[in-house]
């Protein structure tokens, strides 16, 4: 169902336009966690929330590593065999951002302070987050305060923070305490802000009953201080160090001390007007599964050691080259849409800072911006995220994709806990293990399996990464077609066909849980099937001693590829005559519609304030199912048949899942729905930067952020790449002037330029790309720009509105159907 969005939701006499900065133009204390998430600098391996320097007022305190968790065994009220036992929680790692600052021994406190100016900006460029200031103090004393952060995109471990001090009258003693704080265990030592929410859930991190990080080793030596820690449960060790550089040409003292929770470095100085005071911190966190903190420290010293050596300056100059590179494959560009490009930028920034340097590690619903969902890995990565790194940084996609390889062993223990053949990957999880504690809505959604597989074979199809795909690829796609082999089993059908069904599984939507044949993963599991088994005679054909690898390692034979393709030929996929549309699953046409048009705001989302069961009775989703599937598998399915099960769906569709409305986006503008294309483009665009959620505060929707990049891409430039052939036919939205993109495609950069009246291809570097624009067939060669006339931007139909379009309609048996608000008690 669609709600309204503005292109430009933001109050822009705080959060003014720019093309390549986030900026803040006037503090507020009212949404601290907003804000916190908004201004995160991060590269994918180490995420560091956008706290201010001197510590206070905030609403969580955050730095984190990608992969670095504490484990715990998961209570079940009743036990059952194969329920998921460890728990995985990500740890807020020891924080090095602190640097609380004295005028006249009066501390530097946003939240009361007098500011004369204010700006905190994002720079998206640079890659730094910088904040610039001039604070009046009670004593009516004027100081300029100007801080910088950055988390290294090439030195992945490393961060730099920067503060200047300087009076503009009167002399005053100024004191900076520049600290490295666990804050883990030893959480703020403030007031929590009001903004804290109460209350259940569940997509918030549980805090620990125990203590979590256990000291190993602390040390200050002169500017240096380092602490070390291990991880009571999980055993993960992480070594910190710091350095700091200071000079200024007032009078000052120094002292340096550690402790095992904290280390701190404080720097009194009798400040003069027109003396600046500067201090740079450069801050090397490491972290291991298993090797001592001691050895992790001395990692830590070596990187200090460089930038002692090289300077920041050199760090700097790396941090601007690797974003121009960045910037010149991921960049977007929307011609006349100032604000709209401001958010995109933000959005495709939030992508290089969560997964750039994941480094063979997944990247988290949050990524490293927050604890949300627990620092855990969902489906997300491979149908949200993965399809954007492909196109623009498929090394980063290739590492991305090594994770789910390296699972493999705990995956095939999973399937056999399960009683299946394969491999079966986590629902979510960090360290492999499945931690959903809910298996209605995670193990069951047995889909991952595909998911994965779709990513895997994405990937060969763009790259032609024939070595990936014969070794790493090869293995996760014989494994989950042997999972869907086994789990599927055979029935005679009506027409006396032989049918695959798949039962007892959970899709994509979760109000909607362990049903038989669920539309979207019979359908991504046929791909699965057929996928694995083209791969396997292809390797056969080209690769025989890759394929003899196979046979040896897996015990792969012919009779397996020959049954995935039989299974997947007779693959249910179940389609409703009279109605004209496909089924989510068999029984789902047989419930009553939930009334999602007059469902009150404050019960939303719905599974904040009904039980499951109560859900589970009804027609309504939390996200795109079988519209998904239309998007992700499009070349099976007419366009009839597409604007048919968009227009059943999209009514009672809720949208309380953030990964919804990028697909409908998508869908919308393909079946020719533009108005509302665009908007819900708008709500997947702003959920994070206008808090449409309310719970922004908890980190960046990633897998939304991604999806922003697809509906750009795929929806309104119209991009298709089935069975690894690109073809185009786009939806430019009546708005815009044109929309213009990169995209890497077997080793050559195509640059794709959309406008009202044409559409526009050049290979900027490589060799020639043949693609198809609305089935017409074009090869493009290096310097040879070619523009194909279009003749128009798709179907215009005019937005669904009101109530579901089969409400009052009979069905077979005679009943009515109806819409309905079940009613809610809350205690």
């Amino acid at each position: 169902m669609i709600r309204e969005v503005s292109a430009d939701p933001l109050n822009r006499s705080r959060f003014p336009i720019e093309d390549w900065r986030l900026v803040e133009t006037e503090y507020s204390h009212r949404d601290l966690g907003t804000t916190e998430t908004l201004f995160t600098v991060g590269n994918g391996f180490l995420g560091m929330r956008g706290n201010p320097e001197e510590g206070r007022d905030c609403y969580a305190h955050g730095t984190f590593i990608n992969g670095f968790h504490e484990t715990w065994r998961i209570q079940h009220a009743e036990e059952a065999f194969g329920f998921a036992q460890t728990g995985q929680t990500i740890i807020n790692v020891p924080d090095t951002k602190l640097m609380k600052i004295y005028v006249d021994s009066e501390p530097l406190t946003l939240s009361v302070a007098d500011l004369e100016r204010y700006e905190r900006a994002l720079d998206m460029r640079q890659g730094r987050l910088t904040r610039s200031l001039v604070w009046r103090t009670p004593a009516g004393k004027r100081v300029r305060i100007d801080t910088t952060r950055m988390v290294s995109f090439t030195d992945r471990s490393i961060a730099l923070y920067e503060l200047e001090i300087e009076l503009l009258d009167g002399n005053a003693p100024v004191v900076i305490s520049s600290q490295i704080v666990n804050r883990q265990d030893g959480g703020s030592e403030y007031r929590t802000p009001d903004d804290n929410p109460a209350g259940f859930d569940p997509r918030r991190a549980n805090g620990f009953a125990w203590r979590v990080l256990e000291p190993q080793f602390n040390t200050a030596s002169g500017n240096r201080m380092a602490l070390g820690f291990r991880a009571a449960n999980s055993g993960m060790t992480i070594g910190v160090a710091v350095d700091h550089y200071f000079e200024t040409e007032n009078t000052y003292g120094v002292a340096s001390s550690t402790e095992p929770d904290r280390g701190k470095a404080v720097f009194t100085v009798e400040a003069e007007p027109g003396k600046p005071i500067r201090l740079r911190k450069a801050v090397a966190y490491h972290v291991s599964r298993s090797v001592p903190a001691r050895e992790l420290i001395d990692r830590c010293r070596r990187n200090l050691d460089r930038v002692r050596d090289l300077g920041f300056e050199h760090f700097q100059r790396l941090q601007r080259e690797w974003l121009d590179d960045y910037w010149e494959n991921a960049d977007v560009v929307i011609e006349g849409q100032p604000a709209i490009q401001q958010a995109v930028r933000w959005c495709l920034f939030q992508l290089a800072q969560n997964a750039a340097r994941s480094d063979q590690l997944g990247v988290a619903a949050k990524g490293v911006s927050g604890s949300g969902y627990e620092g855990h890995y969902f489906w997300d990565t491979e149908i949200y995220l993965v399809p954007f790194l492909i196109y623009t940084m498929p090394n980063v996609a290739r590492n991305v994709l090594r994770y789910r390889v390296n699972l493999l062993p705990q995956a095939r223990e999973r399937a056999a806990v399960l009683s299946m053949k394969g491999a079966l990957f986590p629902w979510r999880t960090i360290n492999g293990e499945e931690a959903s504690a809910y298996y209605a809505a995670g193990t069951a959604q047995f889909h991952i399996d595909a998911d994965v597989a779709f990513a895997v074979t994405k990937y060969g199809w763009a790259t032609g990464d024939t070595q990936f795909l014969h070794r790493d690829g090869a293995a996760v796609m014989v494994e989950t077609a042997r999972m869907w082999a086994d789990l599927g089993f055979w029935r005679r059908g009506a027409s006396g066909r032989d049918e695959f069904h798949i039962h007892g599984v959970t899709g994509p939507d979760e109000y909607t849980a362990v049903v038989n044949n669920n539309m979207f993963t019979n359908v991504m599991a046929r791909a699965n099937l057929r996928n694995a088994a083209a791969l396997m005679r292809d390797i056969r054909r080209d690769d025989p001693d890759a394929y003899a690898r196979l046979e040896e390692t897996l015990n792969l034979r012919e009779e397996e590829i020959v049954e995935w393709e039989r299974c997947a030929e007779g693959m249910l996929v179940l389609y409703d005559e009279t109605l004209g549309i496909h089924p989510q699953d068999e029984k789902f046409l047989q419930s009553e519609l939930w009334d999602v048009e007059h469902t009150p705001d404050n019960k939303r989302p719905l599974l904040l304030h009904y039980h499951p069961l109560v859900i589970y009775r009804f027609q309504v989703l939390k996200q795109a199912d079988v519209v998904l599937a239309l998007f992700l598998q499009g070349d099976q399915f007419s366009a009839q048949e597409k604007r048919a099960d968009f227009e059943y769906y999209d009514p009672i569709t809720t949208g309380d899942s953030t990964l919804s409305s990028v697909v409908q986006s998508l869908i919308a503008a393909e079946v020719g729905y533009q108005d509302m294309a665009m908007n819900y483009f708008l709500t997947g665009l702003y959920v994070d930067l206008a808090d449409l959620h309310a719970n922004a505060r908890d980190g960046v929707h990633i897998a939304s952020t991604g999806g922003v990049w697809n509906a750009l891409v795929h929806g309104f430039g119209g991009m298709r790449d089935h069975g690894g052939h690109l073809s185009f036919d786009p939806r430019l939205p009546e708005q815009w002037r044109s929309l213009s993109y990169r995209l890497q495609y077997r080793g050559s950069r195509l640059q794709v330029g959309l406008e009202k009246e044409r559409i526009t291809f050049e290979v900027v570097d490589g060799q020639p790309v043949t693609l198809s624009v609305r089935g017409e067939e074009f090869t493009v060669a290096p310097g040879a720009r070619v523009a194909v006339p279009l003749a128009d931007q798709g179907p215009r139909l005019k937005s669904l509105e009101g109530s579901h379009p089969v409400i009052g309609k009979v069905r077979d048996d005679g009943s009515v159907i109806q819409a309905v608000v079940p009613e809610s008690t809350e205690s």
